[in-house]
């Protein structure tokens, strides 16, 4: 096994919060070496390295001649790099691999040290691709705060009535924006944060992460994505669902059946050994018999605008898309412990599209499906 360098928070560096399940607002070093664990980290951090990740040893900077380099440098950064060669020297490092995002700079400057740097997308894509225990309990929460903020949803849409094209609550018009906040209010119950969430009807719809704006018309197709993220875990979940007040239009409900299909077939499909791109060609193989255009049935070099014009789905995790793919691209195979967003849809930019979205536990024997909430059309 190679050596190890990961720098950056854990807020924003997944591969890091893996290793380091805390929240440590500012950059720091981690590196493996040997079978042993360091992190480098000042004394405002170290209680908490050793209490959340008690395994890892911490190195602190006034170890390392700290006061010295902050007074020969008077550039922060540059104090701080040649902190990191110290480290690496101290530990033994000569040769590593990192993340496809380490810092280049600071990557120039390990390697001008005489450290051999190379970065590994894939092996840290399969370092985390199992989920761990508390990274699974975070996304159970996250994704319950997610089925809550549906619900709040379509509570509202439940209690609306068509009235003159549009739909009405209390005599006010239901606007995307009027479901955001239903959302928002919802979330606030529970332990997550989440961006401004797709709330996407009619034609909007049909444009794939169009967040959504103004009035529901009767009829419409209202499509509702959420990705709320545990606070304690820092893991997403991510969830979608269709909905329609008033007469849905025949293709909307053909569609719908049709998503709930897919859906099915694809989780049937999913254990362990199974590529990502042939849980892709089951949903495709259902669309195509219905003359539904998918990314395997286009003619290449065209850009798909209706049908089935995005990926079945992606991993879940520190990431809200991450590794694996259920694609057109090959190699991705599945492992136990994969947590699996699984979304078919169905689109056509006049009228909008109809998604669903699950999210799906890779298990030894198969697949167990996280999402506990109902696919009715009918709010």
């Amino acid at each position: 096994m190679p050596d190890v360098l990961i720098i950056g928070d854990t807020f924003r560096v997944p591969e890091l919060r893996h290793e380091i399940p805390a929240e440590i607002m500012d950059p720091f070093l981690y590196a493996e070496v040997d079978g042993r664990r360091y992190a480098v980290v000042s004394q405002l951090e170290t209680q908490t390295v050793s209490e959340k990740a008690p395994e890892v040893e911490v190195i602190e900077p006034e170890q390392l001649g700290w006061d010295e380099l902050v007074e020969r440098h008077p550039d922060w950064e540059e104090a701080g790099q040649e902190l990191i060669v110290r480290a690496c020297r101290r530990m033994g490092i000569s040769d590593a691999v990192a993340p496809s995002t380490f810092p280049l700079e600071l990557a120039d400057r390990l390697r001008a040290a005489g450290i051999k740097l190379t970065a590994d997308r894939g092996l840290f894509e399969a370092r985390r691709r199992a989920k761990n225990s508390a990274e699974l309990a975070g996304i159970e929460r996250a994704q319950r705060a997610a089925e809550a903020a549906m619900e709040a949803a379509a509570a509202l849409l439940r209690n609306a009535e068509p009235a003159d094209g549009g739909v009405l609550v209390d005599g006010e018009p239901v606007t995307s924006e009027r479901l955001k906040q239903a959302i928002a209010d919802a979330l606030a119950a529970h332990p997550v944060t989440c961006e401004e969430p797709i709330v996407a009807h009619g034609p909007q719809a049909g444009v794939g992460h169009d967040r959504g704006s103004g009035p529901i018309a009767s009829g419409e197709a209202v499509v509702i994505d959420l990705w709320p993220r545990d606070t304690a875990s820092a893991c997403f979940a991510d969830m979608t669902r269709t909905f329609v007040v008033g007469e849905a239009p025949a293709e909307i409900r053909e569609w719908h059946g049709l998503c709930k299909q897919a859906l099915d077939r694809a989780v049937a499909a999913i254990r362990p050994g199974v590529g990502g791109r042939e849980v892709f060609e089951v949903v495709c193989d259902l669309f195509h018999e219905h003359s539904l255009p998918t990314q395997l049935s286009k003619p290449p070099g065209e850009t798909l605008q209706e049908g089935f014009f995005h990926s079945l789905g992606h991993g879940v995790g520190l990431e809200v898309h991450e590794s694996p793919t259920l694609g057109r691209t090959h190699g991705d195979e599945l492992v136990a412990g994969d947590v699996l967003a699984v979304e078919p849809g169905l689109y056509r930019p006049e009228i909008g599209g109809v998604r669903f979205e699950d999210l799906v536990l890779v298990t030894d024997g198969g697949a167990e499906t996280i999402t506990r909430y109902p696919y009715e059309l009918e709010p």
